[in-house]
């Protein structure tokens, strides 16, 4: 193809910019360039300068589809040291043509000391809509669809700081397809740097990133009203708990090979202090490291403990909750304890079944303070997931990763439900369901250790695991936003 393309810089690192636009010099397919920094840099070639605190803001957004001139704009993340040839560049506007797309990105080899890794990104889908997904460091958009609508994006008409590149690709996402290359179209040399899982998982939830979060809830809320998959909080129902139990309450512990956390788990449940009647249901999927020998002990001098093994060997976690919430052992309210966790007090169990009476909610979540294994807190500590709110927690909760914990549920509504069998994403997956149809009531307050160590199943994750939970995570929001769609349609014709 022979069209020119803007570049626009989003600039993090003056030496790797400048490492870029030198490359960029030569290309015949590069018309402007253009650079968004928050320091006055001088560059080695003559260039457009944007200098802001806040590159990704939609004034900023505005200003560079304001001086584009060429059909789509290159935006280029210069974090780390990104290499580009004519040939890539090339190969995206070829695709952008076959397609008809409005937003392109691709893999990318990743350089990382002296290894060269194909860094596969995955597929977007409608429940994409975080505000995170990952397009690398390269991605195209068409202009003449920005140039049409500059005026009306949410991000711009409010003046909001952060959030205009989320809000560009939400937007063009609603008429264009979001288009993954395949091949790996460019190279990065991110040296040995490597954001860990972990921390990745925490970042939206951190104090210090609230005001951010304000921003891409309210953009992400716009985007639902626009596609038809926004729910009111007026059409919340509320429970009546008519339905007889023998149990007040279960706190339900899914298990495998945890030899070395299950006994604490299981005591903070047991000494639990209520007004009600309650008992610890513990599903051992088939330990093989004495785990199972632990539980039975514990069981033996604690009738309130129940050990349940399944008869499948074939199950996640979310088929452990099944196995819990489906026997007759299960109490009116089915409350969460992960096998690696505890509960902050003696008192946390009380807290939960008076906030569904309080509420008259179908699913209760709590807040937890982090910590290491010795229960010392680690950064960012206590998380509440503020982010929630009455009147918006249904909608917000279809842009963040996870609802917090610990959750419990009213056993005849999540027995309707019940859990996907899997072991990421199960809790997420009930939460969604239960949040378009019933209220959830929220705590707070601290009621849960979050203990973290090397042995918890989403610590340090490869690339392949984190691309698989993600694309499931988006495909749970995906199914959710099309059962929504469905039911505000149904709402308007009756």
């Amino acid at each position: 193809m022979n069209q020119k393309v803007t570049i626009a810089i989003f600039s993090f690192d003056e030496g790797h910019t400048n490492l870029i636009i030198k490359r960029l010099i030569g290309i015949n397919l590069v018309g402007k360039i253009i650079v968004v920094a928050k320091n006055e840099y001088e560059y080695s070639a003559d260039i457009i300068r944007i200098k802001s605190d806040y590159l990704f803001s939609g004034e900023i957004i505005s200003q560079i589809i304001e001086k584009t001139r060429t059909p789509y704009i290159f935006f280029v993340k210069s974090g780390s040291d990104v290499k580009l040839s004519e040939d890539n560049i090339n190969s995206f506007l070829s695709e952008a043509s076959k397609t008809n797309s409005g937003w392109i990105y691709s893999d990318y080899f990743e350089k990382q000391n002296s290894s060269s890794v194909h860094h596969k990104l995955i597929d977007y889908q409608i429940g994409s809509i975080r505000d995170d997904f990952d397009f690398g460091y390269c991605f195209l958009a068409r202009v003449d669809f920005m140039k049409n609508n500059i005026s009306g994006l949410f991000s711009v008409k409010n003046n909001f700081l952060y959030s205009g590149l989320y809000d560009l690709r939400l937007t063009i996402s609603r008429n264009y397809p979001v288009t993954r290359i395949l091949k790996l179209l460019y190279a990065v040399n991110s040296g040995s740097e490597n954001c860990s899982s972990d921390k990745k998982m925490f970042e939206y939830v951190d104090p210090k990133n609230r005001e951010v979060q304000i921003e891409m809830e309210k953009v992400a809320t716009h985007h639902l009203k626009e596609i038809g998959a926004y729910i009111e909080p007026s059409f919340k129902e509320k429970i009546n708990f008519d339905k007889e139990f023998d149990i007040e309450a279960s706190v339900i512990i899914p298990v495998k090979n945890r030899v070395n956390t299950i006994e604490t788990a299981i005591n903070s449940a047991i000494k639990q202090r209520t007004n009600f009647s309650f008992n610890v249901i513990v599903v051992d999927n088939y330990s093989t490291d004495g785990t199972t020998e632990t539980i039975h002990k514990i069981s033996e001098k604690d009738k309130k403990v129940f050990q349940l093994i399944p008869k499948r060997k074939d199950l996640g976690i979310g088929g452990c909750w099944n196995e819990a919430i489906l026997n007759k052992l299960c109490g009116k309210f089915a409350v969460q304890l992960d096998s690696d966790d505890i509960y902050f007090d003696e008192n946390t169990l009380q807290k939960i079944v008076d906030k569904f009476y309080e509420e008259k909610c179908a699913m209760v979540i709590g807040s937890y303070k982090l910590t290491d294994f010795n229960l010392n807190e680690i950064p960012p500590g206590i998380i509440d997931h503020q982010e929630w709110t009455d009147d918006n927690g249904h909608n917000n909760s279809l842009r963040i990763n996870g609802l917090g914990a610990p959750r419990a549920f009213y056993t005849p509504i999540i027995r309707e439900i019940k859990f996907p069998n899997v072991s990421y994403g199960e809790d997420y997956a009930a939460g969604l369901a239960i949040s378009h149809q019933y209220k959830v009531g929220r705590i707070y307050e601290p009621i849960y250790f979050c203990r973290r160590w090397e042995g918890n199943t989403d610590a340090s994750l490869s690339l392949e695991k984190q691309n698989a939970n993600n694309f499931y995570k988006d495909s749970l929001r995906t199914q959710e936003i099309i059962t929504r769609q469905k039911l505000n349609k149904k709402r308007l014709k009756d």
